[in-house]
């Protein structure tokens, strides 16, 4: 496996950063960046002329990390030559299928084969219901096989996104990418760092991905108390305080973070599902402990079963863009916390979302989760590697 990568910016490119590619397996380029560059500069025909034979993929952001470095208003592109594994995109638009769930089952069931190895899934941001999508990907994978990625963002403005599969990006895009064969060496993880606090709450009524009240009570009011004087600043304030959510009869927990507050409805509006039936508690931001979840994440991906080498090709990290706003001036110390973990040859690329796909632990479905630092690591193994 090759891998580089390099920062579009000010109407140009930088000089190419790793490996030079060989021309002979297939060529994934993954592009990063700002929505109104991405609509407006003609990223994909400039990366289709450098990349004449790549899978071109362009996602719009939150924010881009290139190296260490945290970035607004540019394209940070990462390139893969594969030289054992074999690469199949598949690009759909939402608005042809019922649901989310329809559209990810679809997905999954397309690119799914004996040999499938992991899958990637990088889609728009703000009409898909993340927790359907991660259903309808998981309901066909009878094989445990790891499913990765995030959903596109727009700033925090929360209005549209844009993802493209060679083409130029538009609104509505999924793509599912599989990865074939037995020669790659894949590690995934996935953590917040954020405090709990309060005793466990049973969710009495909600609906989708709103939610009305906890333990017979108005969950708004109820949200309120608890916040206290940062009341007053919803729904800004919510982003430092999500709830964690554990699903009835299970032990493994999310994060989920407010999106708004309808005040009509007497409700919140949260970026993924809060089933009834399900446990939640109160979460606050801790500066040194978000941080230091980055590194956790980091560990994590080392700790997959079958990756011997601490100091993988490349890491794609996909971060929550409630943690960007959250860190402010101190959000690039995550990445430097994860560049501590895997060593300075690691390619480290990567951008903030409006949610995080990936498992809790290894060997689980993958989840939608927020306000997380989530990690996947790539490189190739010469030999076969054994099927676990």
């Amino acid at each position: 496996m090759r891998a580089a990568q390099q920062l579009y910016q000010n109407y140009n490119f930088s000089n190419l950063e790793g490996d030079n590619l060989l021309g002979e397996g297939d060529i994934l380029v993954l592009g990063f960046g700002n929505k109104e560059i991405l609509a407006e500069e003609k990223v994909y025909s400039q990366l289709r002329a450098k990349y004449p034979k790549g899978h071109i993929i362009l996602v719009s952001t939150s924010g881009e990390i290139f190296k260490e470095q945290v970035l607004d208003g540019s394209v940070t592109v990462l390139i893969m030559e594969f030289e054992k594994t074999e690469v199949k995109p598949l690009m759909i638009d939402i608005r042809d299928y019922p649901g989310s769930y329809e559209a990810g089952k679809y997905l999954f069931d397309k690119l799914n084969r004996e040999d499938l190895a992991y899958f990637m899934i990088l889609s728009d941001g703000g009409l898909v219901n993340g927790s359907e999508l991660v259903r309808g990907l998981e309901s066909g994978n009878t094989k445990n096989i790891p499913i990765t990625g995030g959903l596109a963002g727009d700033a925090a403005r929360f209005n549209s996104t844009l993802v493209g599969y060679n083409d130029e990006p538009s609104n509505g895009k999924m793509i599912g990418i599989g990865f074939y064969g037995s020669h790659l060496k894949l590690g995934y993880g996935s953590y917040g760092g954020f405090e709990i606090f309060g005793p466990e709450k049973l969710v009495t009524k909600s609906k989708s991905n709103r939610l009305y009240e906890i333990d017979n009570k108005s969950a708004l009011e109820l949200y309120k108390q608890y916040l206290g004087v940062y009341a007053n600043d919803l729904p800004g304030s919510a982003l430092h305080f999500p709830l964690n959510v554990r699903f009835e009869g299970g032990n493994n927990s999310l994060v989920r973070t407010i999106l708004s507050i309808d005040n009509e409805d007497n409700c919140m509006v949260f970026a993924g599902d809060i089933p009834q039936g399900s446990y939640v508690r109160f979460m606050k931001s801790n500066f040194d402990k978000i941080i230091n979840g980055a590194s956790i994440a980091a560990s994590n991906c080392l700790a997959t079963e079958g990756l011997e080498n601490p100091h993988p090709k490349l890491a794609l990290l996909i971060s929550c863009v409630g943690r960007k706003i959250i860190l402010a001036h101190r959000v690039e110390e995550e990445n430097e916390a994860v560049m501590d973990v895997f060593g300075k040859n690691t390619i480290i690329s990567g951008f903030y979302s409006y949610g995080e796909i990936s498992p809790v632990d290894h060997f689980t479905p993958c989840e939608l989760n927020n306000q997380t630092m989530t990690i996947t690591t790539f490189d190739e193994s010469l030999e076969p590697l054994p099927i676990s």
